[in-house]
């Protein structure tokens, strides 16, 4: 057993990012760090340059020394929007979206019990264990994130299946030397209704075709039918195979279950699995490069919200950190429905594809100035083509706390 790896994965569990906690409290049993930072910047895309929110935060994290090596643990974070609203606002997660005029929402808060040999168990709403196979690439500012099966269903914090921020989730952690692993179930029991669009189809790929074809079975706005889609699973697997090189591994599982109006059942399991490669630390000097891959099967919509049966997503990051603070990135994204996709929507592929390319000045490890650009080769339909999924240039500044 290596401590010191197990004392990395509990400040991983608590205190994430922890370029970004600074302890501000500490006695015999009790520690507090606050953490976050406040990013602005100027993004120009689809003709218009705006000042947006870098997915600016605040976060605060609680440990208590319980005895025999046992603590307990709190995390609470909020994304502040500091900017107020904006016709177009850019989130972090790659939407252009109506933000809401709180000036707090909520992002994380769980508790939780670790030790050194036991490991550690928290409940909440936390990063989903499918998180820690590819978070090595969601590390470009501006854009990212939108490949891996984390985001999913064209939401910000990809809480319904637990692969981004998941909520009501309890997690187990441990570690035994160079291995780490997670596993992860997200009680819940959540229901909704089929909506027919302005075809008359359903969003839910059925049998019963008449719904995919936009025939008059159906009208806009009328209810096909109801879907539950409750507990989810997952696990992750971490190896530290050496001082430089890290591989990982993992999968979510979830399920849909109900029956349309027409009396047609529907069950189709949500899964993901993938792995990644990393090589190097991204805050490190030198070269610093990660990837990561995944099939998946209902796990997505497309871009209009239409459930994908079946596809496949890459992400890559490279970037280099001089001495001088200066550090280039390149990644690229990948992701693309497959031929089941295809043939039962009938109106052509679905291919996310784009780079970015930036650079960053890391001025000192809490402050950093950049400049990032994507550039956009994706291949949609028409009604997938939307704003989001477009060239654009960014510059900002990100202070951390």
């Amino acid at each position: 057993m290596k401590k010191t790896l197990v004392a990395s994965a509990l400040a991983a569990v608590i205190f994430v990012p922890s370029v970004s906690a600074i302890e501000i409290y500490k006695d015999d049993k009790n520690a507090v760090e606050i953490g976050g930072w406040m990013d602005a910047r100027i993004i120009n895309t689809q003709g218009a340059t705006e000042v947006v929110n870098g997915s600016s935060r605040i976060n605060f994290g609680f440990t208590r020394d319980m005895g025999n090596d046992w603590k307990t643990f709190v995390k609470l974070e909020w994304g502040v929007n500091p900017f107020g609203n904006s016709d177009i606002v850019y989130s972090s997660e790659s939407n252009f979206e109506s933000q809401s005029s709180d000036f707090l929402n909520n992002r994380l808060g769980y508790a939780g019990l670790a030790h050194d040999k036991y490991g550690s168990l928290s409940i909440g709403k936390q990063w989903g264990v499918w998180y820690d196979v590819v978070y090595n690439t969601n590390l470009v500012n501006t854009w990212d994130g939108n490949a891996s099966g984390t985001y999913t269903y064209n939401k910000a914090d990809g809480a319904i299946n637990g692969t981004g921020r998941g909520d009501n989730t309890v997690q187990y952690r441990n570690t035994f030397g160079d291995v780490s692993f997670g596993l992860q179930v997200q009680l819940k029991q959540d229901s909704f209704d089929l909506i027919a669009d302005s075809e008359g189809n359903s969003p839910f790929p059925t049998a019963d075709k008449s719904f995919m074809t936009g025939s008059s079975v159906a009208i806009t706005g009328e209810s096909l039918g109801t879907i539950e889609y409750n507990n989810t699973v997952g696990g992750s697997i971490t190896y530290a195979a050496t001082d430089m090189l890290t591989l990982t591994a993992g999968f979510n599982l979830g399920e849909f279950d109900g029956a349309l109006e027409s009396g047609e059942g529907i069950s189709e399991t949500d899964y993901i699995y993938g792995a990644g490669l990393t090589w190097g630390g991204f805050e490190q000097p030198g070269f610093y490069a990660a990837i990561n891959i995944n099939k998946n099967e209902f796990h997505d919509t497309d871009n209009i919200g239409r459930l994908m049966p079946d596809a496949v997503g890459l992400e890559s990051l490279f970037s280099y950190k001089f001495d001088n603070g200066l550090k280039p990135i390149f990644a690229y994204n990948y992701l693309k429905a497959g031929d089941a996709y295809e043939a039962l929507y009938n109106d052509g592929e679905f291919k996310r594809q784009f780079i970015v390319v930036g650079l960053h000045f890391v001025w000192d490890e809490k402050t950093m100035l950049y400049i990032e650009a994507r550039k956009d080769m994706s291949d949609f339909n028409a009604a997938n083509d939307t704003p989001d999924e477009s060239d654009g240039v960014a510059i900002g500044i990100r202070y951390y706390m």
